[in-house]
């Protein structure tokens, strides 16, 4: 992934939203109407904390956020969600 030049203040995370699924577990296909909002992503960009509090995220690691968290941001043609580091629910370790 190329770097990102956004920087987030305070407790804020910059997050790219993974794609949404294409297909259900069955392999049945699903229509660009019917996709719900992918809640995964990847955090590109984080902040320095509020007054000494130290982020617990760091750049790369793929979350899992609230369906409705966030504010929305297109940047150089990208989407991107900015949130606040409470609004990330799970770090996702893949192994």
């Amino acid at each position: 992934m190329s770097k990102v030049s956004l920087k987030p203040i305070n407790d804020r995370v910059v997050i790219k939203p993974l794609p949404a699924e294409d297909k259900t577990a069955g392999g049945i296909i699903i229509p660009d109407t019917a996709k719900e909002k992918p809640q995964q992503g990847e955090v590109v960009a984080i902040g320095p904390g509020k007054e000494g509090v130290k982020l617990n995220l760091k750049i790369g690691d793929r979350v899992l956020y609230g369906k409705y968290a966030g504010q929305e941001l297109q940047y150089k043609g990208d989407d991107y969600l900015i949130m606040r580091e409470d609004d990330v629910l799970v770090v996702l370790n893949e192994n």
